[in-house]
């Protein structure tokens, strides 16, 4: 199956859009066909610098690289295979073409009416309550008169005629058959004043010259459909299946947009989510797969995907999932793949973390409770700089850890410390002098290890007390407990 994504250059990549292209990606690899890249940018006034880049780094961010079409090589925006070009401002010259086949067919005519009078019409149906769609006015002008103002090089558009009299069906493949009344389709506009073609046209052409087997595309495209179905036929072309799927909706059931939260793809890459997550998030918008299963590989959602299973109503778009898929996508990071990934991270502001044979190990404590990896700096620091310890951190209410409690219990954090041998300084016999040690001073566990924790990280959360210890040493675990020492009495 060939399947396209087409974005058009106005800006960053969509997350709906990236949805969209996930989806077709995975019908293509599911079928062992073509997934290809598109650029939809005949509206020139829209089209922005450098969306055309950001657009297709973003998808090779994700891991969805295109078979066919526009990509990036080494940076540079590059087209590649037999049917191209894959940009639609390089292929004007053929759209005109059929454009002129259509007019000549009768199933297109030339309007030339202003912007001024379409905006007074559209004013005049809605004062109404009518539907704005244009009344036809230069469907009824004489050959004659086109001829001549066409002579005259009046600016005009080229419309599409709509046969009002039939229904007009097909089947989608996610919301099953679909009927329009011809009367409540407007004569599209297929080719603008300045020789450019609109979206209609253009993806027709390009989707039928390009064997597109299977468009996927957002709901707003629904009520369009017919139009395009009827170009197809008026060129006597096969259409392709279409499949229209749901609106990604705020938790308040509104579409989302710009003005209610991030929705550029690119925020969520500078703000740390992975590929994995992110892609796993947008393949459950709108998909179910039928089981309890969560978390999908992009080879499992290859193998398990279907349109059947899309639903039609729109989907919510939770950003609280999307952090918890985050969060199990980093726990299902191999520990070498963790410290590598992080190491940079915390090398920027401890250089020491380059070089530190003991990294991998010390990268591994945090790896269950790390959720993006910019967090890494603040929970490892502690390894390479002295902790700022003060007394409210080192007490702690919950734990009945008071600050004239705070003497005694570093006292005898100190004195195991001082009793232990460095080959002995493991979990399991720090555990075990620490239990001993509580009941001989009448201490709890937690009035023993909040304390501990504080004092060799200064952070009031942080991996386990005794892991921390170890990770430390015993000298340096011991030099800090004496430090928090001296700071409480």
């Amino acid at each position: 199956m060939r399947t396209r994504f087409a974005p058009s250059p106005t800006g960053f990549l969509h997350v709906g859009g990236l949805r969209t292209a996930l989806y077709a990606y995975l019908l293509a690899k599911q079928t062992k066909g073509k997934f290809l890249l598109r650029i939809e940018d005949t509206d020139q006034t829209r089209s922005v610098p450098g969306a055309i880049e950001n657009i297709l780094a973003t998808l090779h961010w994700a891991g969805l690289h295109p078979d066919e079409g526009v990509m990036l090589r080494k940076g540079v925006v590059a087209q590649e295979g037999t049917k191209g070009p894959y940009i639609q401002s390089e292929r004007v010259e053929i759209y005109r073409k059929f454009a002129a086949e259509l007019l000549a067919k009768g199933h297109a005519y030339p309007c030339f009416c202003s912007p001024e009078r379409l905006t007074k019409m559209r004013e005049a149906q809605i004062a109404k309550k009518q539907a704005p769609m244009y009344d036809r006015h230069c469907l009824n002008l004489s050959k004659q008169e086109i001829a001549q103002r066409l002579e005259k090089g009046e600016s005009h558009v080229l419309r599409l005629r709509i046969p009002r009299e039939r229904t007009l069906t097909y089947e989608d493949e996610i919301r099953g058959a679909m009927q329009f009344k011809g009367h409540t389709v407007d004569d599209q506009v297929l080719l603008k004043s300045d020789g450019f073609p609109t979206y209609h046209l253009a993806h027709v052409v390009d989707d039928h010259l390009m064997e597109i087997d299977l468009v996927i595309r957002g709901e707003e495209w629904l009520s369009s459909t017919p139009k395009h179905l009827l170009l197809f036929e008026a060129f006597g072309w096969q259409p392709p299946r279409y499949a229209h799927v749901p609106l990604l909706l705020n938790k308040d059931k509104s579409k989302l947009s710009k003005r209610q939260g991030d929705v550029a793809t690119e925020e969520y890459i500078r703000e740390g989510y992975l590929p994995e997550a992110l892609l796993n998030f947008l393949a459950l918008l709108g998909w179910n797969p039928g089981s309890e299963q969560e978390i999908f590989p992009l080879a499992e959602l290859t193998e398990q995907f279907s349109l059947e299973r899309v639903q039609k109503a729109g989907a919510i778009f939770d950003t609280e999932k999307l952090l918890w898929l985050q969060g199990q996508w980093m726990r299902r990071l191999s520990r070498q793949e963790f410290a590598e990934r992080i190491r940079p991270v915390v090398g920027e502001r401890f250089p020491d973390a380059l070089r530190d044979s003991h990294f991998p190990a010390r990268a591994a404590l945090i790896q269950e409770r790390l959720t993006f990896f910019k967090e890494a700096p603040a929970m490892l620091g502690f390894f390479y700089e002295e902790p700022k310890v003060t007394v409210e951190l080192l007490a702690n209410p919950k734990q009945k850890v008071t600050p004239e409690l705070l003497p005694k219990i570093l006292r005898a954090l100190t004195e195991i410390c001082e009793a232990t041998l460095d080959d002995e300084w493991t979990e399991d016999a720090l555990k075990e002098k620490v239990s001993a040690k509580m009941k001989v001073e009448g201490l709890s566990q937690g009035q023993i290890l909040w304390p501990l924790r504080a004092a060799l990280t200064g952070l009031p959360y942080s991996p386990g007390a005794y892991e921390v210890a170890v990770a430390l040493g015993r000298d340096t675990t011991l030099t800090r407990l004496q430090t928090a020492a001296a700071r409480v009495e």
